[in-house]
């Protein structure tokens, strides 16, 4: 068992792409975590898709045994984390299992807005930092700049800066030293009662639900009875082990040490993340603070393309539920595109990682609405709704006021781009709360409604910018706004699925957006259809589609010829009144997805 002097927990933090699973590869081979013959690129990103993307979605952890050049054995336990926004709970969960962390800052990059995301949620904790400066090996590369630019916009030291390169291995014999020197060993004590944080669960077809943890005090052993503290349930110990990266099993756990057990829990509901472990015959009083666990902000409809594809797409949900707890769904059904589930997620990207998955895993073509908030609606009466789904919102007459939440965003861009963006800011109803520079580059922050970040945003900040912007966000709270719920009408029946909740001064504009679309994709039928778009009973915008016309006069010739057209013309027209009336309208899938990619071409 190591001194926990010598035990140093620390997470890899970056903006997307600046290489953090890269230099936790490098420190996992130069430890002998792994043979060369093992050795991978992304080693940590178990998934498919995360490959695919060069992007982490899951944190992971690895322990590794270190030879100092003091002589000393340390026992080295890294966390890499995800850099994108939409996992910024996976970040904040492995700063709490740590003591440090290390700030990887691409050279030819410099900060972005997540650095600084990440960075502020560790110096927040009171996390010693480490800034490394990667990809060195590269011609771009600017190291005097870029720590100028930490010390500027980050404002932490630059002394101690170490600079490396993930792709050829120069730096990381300096930057294991640092950890070693620079970061704090954790505090607990063996001899204490069992305290410990439950940093992450997930489930194993082979083993039932795998708990990764951190022991604060205490130790925890096989065997052993414990207790989660949330709802009081005890289970008995079956396996305890550590990722090296590959899963080895060990006989016990000691403070300031992070591993894995496997209890025999089979639903992951009963495992939350932040939760508190302790010993069953042995308990403690109070729970450690824990921290705020996730909470779907992007919900939207999925639909399978095939109706007798969704018992293949509840399946498919409820299996990667089982690995990720952070998203919800509910079975939903609607008119126009039959059984569907109206699920939650993080963001536009867990959004997108779900959606594909499901496509690629499970082998279901989705039909994906479009995406929305939760909004708050105050009734006159004062009772307060949660409002998902635009189509269960009350009558305007017993609605007394709307609140949708809004966004701090963080947005860090060469200064050529500052003008459009903006203008895409100022658009999207943005309020401007600070623009500093460093350099040549801006630092501009926004408060911005979440509704209209949610779609598009992201794409049309890369498109202006070349690439080259940065965006980062948190949410900030609930506000007022002027929302209204646009119904779409087809042949005067409401369509359910095509219902959205915009901001007043675009309904208009929108309605009329959506009623052409429609005119283009919905086929011609035996009589004229109306398509109208509408707020409450006030109709904003209308296209016709034609009717098919059959010439019923064609076979007319002589005498008495004009009373008998009359004739025929009256009936003609009594016969479409009769269809218009029961008629049904089929509107096919093609509209629905027309309609959807609606937004992405006009904003």
């Amino acid at each position: 068992m190591p001194d926990i002097k010598r035990i140093r927990n620390f997470s890899i933090i970056a903006h997307i792409d600046h290489g953090k699973s890269t230099i936790a590869d490098r420190i996992i081979h130069k430890c002998g975590g792994l043979t060369d013959r093992e050795m991978k690129q992304q080693v940590l990103d178990s998934m498919d898709i995360e490959r695919e993307r060069g992007i982490t979605i899951k944190a992971q952890t690895v322990k590794l045994n270190y030879k100092a050049k003091d002589g000393n054995q340390y026992l080295l336990n890294i966390i890499d984390t995800p850099g994108h926004v939409d996992f910024g709970y996976e970040v904040s969960r492995s700063l709490s299992a740590c003591e440090g962390s290390l700030l990887i800052v691409d050279s030819t990059q410099g900060v972005e807005a997540q650095t600084l995301a990440n960075v502020y949620q560790a110096l927040d904790i009171n996390h010693e930092v480490i800034p490394i400066l990667n990809k060195i090996d590269l011609p771009a590369s600017d190291i005097n700049k870029t720590k100028k630019e930490i010390e500027d916009v980050v404002g932490i030291d630059t002394t101690n800066a170490i600079p490396c390169s993930g792709k050829t291995g120069e730096g990381i014999d300096n930057i294991l030293e640092a950890i070693v020197n620079y970061l704090p060993a954790p505090k607990g004590a063996k001899d204490e009662k069992l305290k410990s944080l439950l940093v992450d669960s997930w489930y194993d077809s082979y083993l039932g639900v795998v708990i990764l943890v951190r022991v604060i005090d205490g130790k925890i052993k096989k065997n052993m009875k414990i207790k989660l503290m949330s709802n009081s349930q005890e289970y008995i110990i079956e396996k305890v082990g550590v990722f090296t990266p590959k899963p080895t099993d060990i006989d016990e756990l000691n403070s300031g040490e992070i591993g894995f057990i496997i209890t025999g829990i089979k639903s992951l509901s009963e495992t939350k993340v932040g939760d508190t472990i302790c010993d069953a015959s042995n308990p403690i009083f109070s729970p450690l603070p824990g921290y705020k666990p996730s909470k779907p902000v992007v919900f939207c409809g999925l639909f399978p393309v095939d109706s007798s594809e969704y018992q293949k797409l509840k399946d498919g949900l409820g299996k990667l539920k089982l690995n990720d707890a952070s998203f919800s769904y509910e079975p939903e059904s609607s008119s126009a595109l039959g059984l569907g589930f109206r699920c939650g997620f993080l963001g536009l990207l867990h959004l997108e990682i779900i959606t594909e998955r499901l496509e690629r895993e499970f082998d279901v073509n989705l039909i994906t609405t479009t995406p929305g908030v939760i909004y708050k609606v105050h009734k006159v009466k004062g009772d307060v709704l949660d409002l998902q789904n635009p189509t269960n919102m009350p009558d305007p007459s017993l609605i007394e006021k709307i609140e949708e939440p809004w966004i701090k965003s963080t947005i860090i861009t060469p200064d050529e781009y500052l003008g459009s963006i903006i203008k895409i800011c100022q658009d999207k109803r943005g309020v401007q709360t600070n623009l500093s520079y460093s350099g040549k580059r801006a630092v501009l922050s926004y408060d911005l409604p979440l509704n209209e970040v949610v779609f598009d945003f992201n794409d049309r900040l890369k498109s202006v910018s070349s690439g080259y912007a940065s965006f980062d966000y948190e949410i900030s709270g609930y506000r007022e706004g002027e929302l209204v719920k646009l119904g779409i009408l087809v042949n005067a029946e409401p369509v359910d699925a095509l219902a959205m909740i915009i901001h007043k001064d675009f309904a208009q504009k929108t309605g009329r957006q959506v009623c052409e679309k429609l005119k283009d994709l919905i086929p011609r039928h035996n009589f004229m259809i109306p398509v109208q778009a509408a707020i409450g009973g006030k109709i904003v915008a209308r296209e016709s589609i034609k009717g098919f016309k059959k010439d019923v006069l064609t076979k007319i010739h002589g005498g008495g010829a004009t009373d008998r057209k009359r004739k025929l013309l009256e009936k003609q027209k009594k016969g479409k009144a009769r269809s218009k009336q029961f008629g049904k309208v089929e509107i096919p899938q093609e509209a629905f997805i027309g309609v959807l990619k609606i937004n992405k071409e006009t904003n």
